[in-house]
């Protein structure tokens, strides 16, 4: 069942993302008298179609092949390859026929209606759920870092003051953009005094294979034990649900971060704890598996210093729209340090099936239309990509047209479009690929 609430999850978010991009095309075509011939969801290859009616010369419908979608504009060299029609003379209501900087505002109709529709989502989940966020200038214990922050040099404890110079508020702007990024230096205090500590370029290499949460967490107290799971070597050891963890080997354990690490540090090894149980102090012997843990899960710490923050209906929309273009920008910048070899695309680039993963198996309209409002901006930008087949190789052709004062001709285009489809056909399949090699390898 939860199998089939994340694939329903990723086909209705990708099928509002489509109808809505191709619905862009549709209405600049429609503005500037240009007939469009097909607005499909999804793709009718071989002409194998689920459902189709015809309104107004136009043929709807939803093809089988969930890649997408399309609209057929008449007069234009697109997907379709048709090139039949290109063959009599440019008529009035064709593409072709229209002046370049209409056709140019065609083109990128999709990519505007994608960001409009990003900026809306974001904009109504800020007005709806307000901002919450741990003040980090309140955090009395410090973090906890993962092992891609350990791997730089942050220590347990450790309070981060400040990025490149700037005071950090908000805890969540350590595992934003602007540290994961690289190329950053954190101001650290440990120990009364103040360190520097540089983030690498390369380091969302190494987010890619964790989590950006390996980075750092929130560092909490040691709970009591929610749960012992069923077989695990903490069953065996006669842990109990409502034990408080005092001590590992003698050595106090006050905190989660400790407990966890002094467990991993005892792989295949024996190790004393010592509980507290019903007001008793009990001790426990185990033996921790080789994969480092005992089995046990804890009553999360939320003793931390959140502040929720709610705007008005217009205020939110300055709000809403940043965090829209942040992810957008963020995009961008990934695909740059791919270009510049800091990132290696196949750590960063994810598909249909990771993002399946991300929707989840469990039904939540938040992260549902999180989800959405993200691959919204990013569905923006790729189509922006200047690659034959997308919209930005037509937006690249028609600003050469522009600046040549002639447009390519059709031969040129046609081949094109043949070319971008072998790109984008060897990118399908490397995504793929590379989502199941991900699977796999976890």
């Amino acid at each position: 069942m939860g199998v089939l609430i994340m694939i329903g999850q990723v086909l209705l978010g990708l099928s509002i993302l489509v109808v809505l991009h191709e619905f862009g095309h549709f209405l600049a075509a429609r503005a500037f008298g240009i007939k469009v011939e097909k607005f499909y969801l999804f793709f009718d290859a071989w002409g194998v179609k689920l459902f189709k009616f015809n309104f107004k010369g136009c043929e709807y419908g939803i093809g089988w092949l969930p890649l997408g979608g399309y609209v057929k504009i008449a007069g234009m060299i697109d997907e379709s390859m048709d090139t039949e029609q290109l063959k009599g003379e440019p008529q009035p209501w064709e593409f072709r026929s229209k002046p370049a900087w209409q056709r140019l505002i065609v083109m990128v109709g999709g990519i505007i209606v994608n960001v409009i529709l990003g900026m809306f989502i974001f904009w109504m989940l800020t007005y709806k759920y307000g901002e919450t966020y741990v003040d980090n200038t309140k955090l009395e214990n410090g973090i906890a870092p993962g092992v891609i922050g350990q791997k730089i040099g942050l220590q347990a404890g450790d309070r981060i003051t400040e990025i490149d110079g700037r005071p950090v508020l908000r805890f969540d702007e350590l595992l934003s953009s602007k540290v994961l990024m690289g190329n950053t230096t954190l101001t650290v205090e440990r120990g009364g005094k103040a360190l520097s500590i540089d983030v690498p370029g390369d380091i969302l290499n190494d987010v890619a294979d964790h989590d950006r949460n390996e980075f750092v967490g929130l560092r909490s107290r040691t709970m009591s034990v929610d749960s012992v799971v069923a077989g695990s070597a903490a069953e065996k050891a006669g842990m109990r649900a409502g034990d408080s963890i005092l001590t590992i080997n003698n050595t106090p354990v006050p905190f989660w971060d400790q407990v966890r690490g002094m467990i991993g540090k005892s792989a295949g090894k024996e190790i004393t704890l010592s509980v507290l149980r019903g007001g008793d102090t009990a001790i426990v012997q185990a033996t921790v598996p080789e994969e480092g843990t005992l089995g046990f899960n804890i009553h999360a710490d939320t003793d931390f210093p959140y502040v929720t923050t709610h705007y008005g209906f217009f205020e939110s929309l300055p709000i809403g729209s940043a965090k829209a273009w942040g992810t957008l920008i963020d995009n961008a910048k990934g695909l740059g340090k791919i270009a510049k070899g800091e990132l290696r695309a196949d750590k960063a680039i994810s598909g249909p099936v990771r993002i399946a993963t991300m929707f989840g198996s469990e039904v939540n309209w938040v992260k549902f239309w999180t989800l959405v409002g993200l691959l919204s901006m990013a569905l923006a930008l790729m189509n922006f990509l200047p690659i034959p087949a997308l919209d930005g190789g037509h937006v690249l052709f028609l600003l050469v047209e522009m600046i040549q004062g002639k447009p390519l001709s059709d031969k040129f285009l046609e081949k094109a479009q043949i070319a971008g489809f072998f790109i984008l056909l060897a990118l399908m399949v490397f995504v793929f690929g590379n989502d199941i090699m991900k699977i796999i390898s976890k």
